[in-house]
């Protein structure tokens, strides 16, 4: 089973990241697959920064590396080196109907926000088919409130089959992510947009500053608290051991825990696992070209796939192109 994911290179990466989908790329390299990319593409639709958009690509590459990602594993690549991906979303969009991307709750959300909205992310649902489609992929990973994605790359591939008489494409099949949405320092689901991350490799301090000002409850220290609906606990949930995590559980219960002792735990966990990283990611990070050298050799890999793919769309479609033998 070929299995694809990507991330885009849009800001700072979080826990957020880590534990939505890095930490599930990590673990699926042993199992299946992989086909993974930086996003840089999409990240055009908010970022307009060419030196920052630079950065932050290199960063989302190095991020994965020092996290344990294997490019001997995995195909590991960047979006923008497969033009085929573009070609691709032109002749999608040629039998996809406007109503089908004006439902997309990306679009929905941010018109409901009153934000502007540009025609990158009206047709990101188009862009993300044409990442999906043109690698034949079986299955995504995504979380729940992802699924709506999978089913429209399904509905464009069949709607590409019908208005061109030819079946191209894998029909591509969610891989439900069942990790619970991470919360961020103020309760809302840890993104970028809300200004609300724990960054991955952020600097000690800052980072431990973040942590305890995470949003609590005003339940007494005598009183039980509810585990459940407390947004410390639900990150000691995804950083602690089971054994740890059940003795916290029994504590939040029974009264007597103030929230600034989880906190204290919290942040000393997050260095446990990420702290430990910092050194590793800065050899990574002086080695620019290393990591470039292994973006482009998956890319190789990647569009070797993409250009037989597009290929095949194309013959579908009926369009001649000038071989390089003319």
């Amino acid at each position: 089973m070929r299995v694809l994911s990507g991330i885009q290179p849009s800001g700072t990466l979080h826990l957020g990241n880590f534990y939505g989908a890095m930490k599930q790329h990590i673990e699926l390299q042993e199992q299946q697959e992989c086909f993974f990319f930086i996003a840089n593409l999409h990240s055009l639709t908010t970022v307009h920064d060419a030196a920052r958009l630079r950065q932050l690509t290199l960063d989302v590459a190095v991020d994965y590396l020092t996290l344990g990602l294997d490019p001997q594993k995995v195909v590991f690549f960047r979006q923008s080196d497969i033009p085929e991906v573009c070609e691709l979303t032109w002749l999608l969009a040629t039998a996809t109907g406007m109503g089908l991307l004006e439902r997309a709750h990306s679009f929905k959300d941010k018109v409901a926000k009153g934000l502007t909205v540009n025609m990158g992310l009206f047709c990101y649902p188009l862009l993300m088919a044409s990442d999906i489609l043109i690698y034949r992929s079986n299955l995504v990973p995504v979380g729940r409130d992802q699924i709506q994605h999978i089913e429209m790359t399904q509905d464009m591939a069949t709607h590409f089959h019908e208005a061109y008489g030819r079946e191209v494409f894998t029909r591509p099949e969610a891989r439900l992510n069942e990790t619970p949405v991470v919360p961020g320092i103020d309760g809302q689901k840890m993104s970028k947009s809300y200004g609300n991350t724990i960054d991955l490799f952020g600097e000690p301090k800052e980072m431990r500053k973040r942590i305890m000002s995470i949003q609590t409850d005003s339940t007494p220290v005598s009183e039980p608290k509810d585990p459940d609906k407390c947004n410390v606990f639900a990150l000691l949930r995804l950083l602690c051991d089971s054994h740890e995590l059940a003795d916290w559980e029994t504590r939040y219960r029974a009264g007597g825990l103030g929230y600034g002792e989880a906190k204290k735990r919290l942040a000393e966990l997050y260095e446990e696992r990420f702290g430990a990283r910092r050194a590793q990611r800065a050899a990574w990070l002086a080695r620019p070209d290393d990591v470039e050298d292994i973006l482009r050799a998956g890319a190789r890999r990647a569009r070797a796939v993409a250009q037989q793919v597009l290929s095949d769309a194309l013959d579908a479609a009926g369009i001649v192109r000038m071989t390089t033998a003319q």
